[in-house]
């Protein structure tokens, strides 16, 4: 896969990006730079190796699933600088 300019282009405006056009001739080159390191990728042999989730081997640490107390929201919210019905307040941050 080969990235163009316009494709380059395209991204920014479809994530709202300003890019000048040095930027983007730039961003053209890194792109497909890193698309060929992603291909490359897909030649490694992988048949037979299991998958995981770290280089180190590791157990799951589980705890016993045991019923605690509940309906303690009251004591959760007592701290709390601001709240109503057991609900943090909050300042609001979006308009």
């Amino acid at each position: 896969m080969s990235v163009d300019f316009a494709t380059v282009q395209r991204v920014a405006h479809l994530a709202r990006i300003a890019v000048s056009e040095e930027e983007a001739n730039r961003m053209v080159g890194e792109l497909n730079g890193t698309l060929g390191f992603v291909e490359q990728l897909s030649e490694v042999d992988v048949e037979g190796v299991e998958p995981m989730t770290s280089v180190m081997p590791m157990t799951i640490k589980m705890r016993a699933d045991e019923v605690t107390e509940g309906n303690r929201a009251a004591d959760i919210v007592s701290n709390a600088p601001l709240a109503d019905q057991n609900f943090f307040l909050v300042p609001k941050v979006v308009e």
